[in-house]
């Protein structure tokens, strides 16, 4: 079967994708990545064949920054949110389904996977049944859609526990309302409009999570809040870890279990200053001999890190997260979805700082699962870092959080899952799209 995976060209949004371009290639699928040119090596090394995103959709998401330079100098919070949805997402939408098209010609897949933020999906999602394959979209963020408490995501939210907090949250959702999502709306609608489709009823969030024909989250319930969900999602546990993807380092003979391993990483996508809390971390634990800090930059060259680097401090580029996290007592982090829910899926507790992009919103999750310490800033100082560390190494609470989560995703089969859904979507595929004009 022919099956076309089209993903935002980011890192964090084409690990997954890749992960299961794997799994349909090792069942004899046919399988084609459409994603921007900067990923082609990856995507080719994946086994798949590697289909360029044309235009404006043809970015580099590892450096944001280059791509829209605004949100250097704006503070996270909905303004940074609101540049970012417009200038990444809503004005790629019409290059995104023109390459979707395209792909579709050249590629006539039965079943379309997309990730959660490709929104080049749209269109095909508005337009006719009949006259389109499955689109199968997965959760790389956390789960984005409305929620009975009207807390808007990205915010941090926990769940709303008395009248008062939720009305609290109807406040804050009225005005998030009007500095994100209908200004986003607005500009969205108006890229619908050229090219003949309706107006959204809904939310571009709410969108992708309600329209999809099923939609993949890569977690488990006992990670998300608790509330109702549409019909169409499917948890699936976490996505196996590609194993091999980066070399030993050097000093592996230094984990020797002499000392409790503390690994720290920024991702891939919000690691372009390590000053934020990889810099903060290697001095908070410096003087902490009987801890050993573990540096994984994300791909960034090492001489980045600012210095001095302490003596118990090991650097890498790249880390093999399957040799790496059965090692780890504690991973720091500024809440990547794909690399946390890695860690709870081997019972690692959790110190995590970050407020950009989802972050708020999985280190909310973090605390509120308690598998681990949300520090609720994007740039704690060393004591700050220090003492969380400490407290989730002395105190079993968060890694007995982290060990029962970490059942949970045991008890899923994110494979075998995927594999039934494409057979059963393949089967009510429709028919074959027109190209574009």
């Amino acid at each position: 079967m022919k099956v076309l995976l089209c993903s935002t060209p980011a890192t964090g949004h084409l690990n997954p994708l890749l992960a299961i371009a794997r799994m349909l290639t090792s069942e004899g699928h046919e399988v084609a990545v459409l994603s921007g040119t900067a990923f082609r090596d990856r995507v080719e090394a994946a086994g798949a064949r590697f289909l360029p995103l044309p235009g404006r959709a043809d970015i580099d998401g590892r450096d944001l920054l280059a791509v829209v330079p605004e949100l250097a100098i704006t503070s996270p919070g909905p303004e940074w949110l609101r540049i970012a949805m417009e200038r990444i997402f809503v004005d790629r939408v019409p290059d995104q389904h023109r390459g979707l098209l395209d792909a579709l010609q050249a590629f006539p897949a039965k079943v379309v996977i997309g990730d959660d933020m490709f929104f080049g999906v749209l269109p095909l999602l508005l337009g006719p049944r009949a006259e389109r394959p499955a689109i199968i979209l997965c959760g790389t963020s956390i789960l984005h859609c409305s929620r009975e408490d009207k807390a808007p995501p990205f915010l941090g939210l926990h769940p709303a526990q008395t009248p008062g907090q939720r009305e609290e949250y109807g406040r804050i959702a009225q005005e998030h309302a009007a500095a994100v999502d209908e200004p986003v709306a607005r500009r969205l609608n108006g890229v619908l409009a050229e090219l003949g489709l309706p107006a959204l009823s809904m939310t571009l969030f709410d969108s992708v999570v309600r329209l999809a024909d099923t939609y993949l989250q890569l977690s488990v319930p006992g990670f998300e809040f608790p509330f109702v969900l549409p019909p169409t999602v499917t948890f699936v546990g976490a996505l196996p870890i590609v194993p091999n993807q980066a070399p030993l380092p050097p000093w592996v003979a230094d984990l020797d279990g002499t000392r409790r391993v503390v690994l720290v990483t920024q991702g891939t996508v919000a690691n372009h200053d390590f000053g934020l809390l990889v810099g903060p971390t290697l001095a908070a634990l410096a003087r902490e001999p009987d801890i050993l800090t573990v540096v994984t930059a994300g791909g960034r060259g090492l001489d980045a890190i600012p210095g001095p680097i302490p003596a118990n401090a090991r650097l890498a580029a790249y880390l093999p997260f399957e040799w790496m996290l059965p090692r780890t007592d504690v991973m720091v982090t500024n809440g990547g979805y794909g690399s946390v829910n890695q860690a709870l899926s081997q019972g690692v507790p959790l110190v995590a700082a970050g407020l950009t992009e989802d972050k708020a919103d999985v280190n909310a999750r973090i605390a509120w699962s308690g598998a681990g310490i949300d520090l609720r800033t994007n740039n704690p100082a060393p004591e700050m870092i220090r003492r969380a560390v400490r407290t989730v190494l002395a105190e079993p609470s968060h890694r007995r959080h982290a060990r029962r989560l970490a059942e949970e995703f045991a008890a899923y089969d994110a494979k075998a899952e995927i594999l039934r859904l494409l057979a059963r979507y393949a089967r009510t595929s429709g028919g074959r799209v027109r190209n574009a004009a």
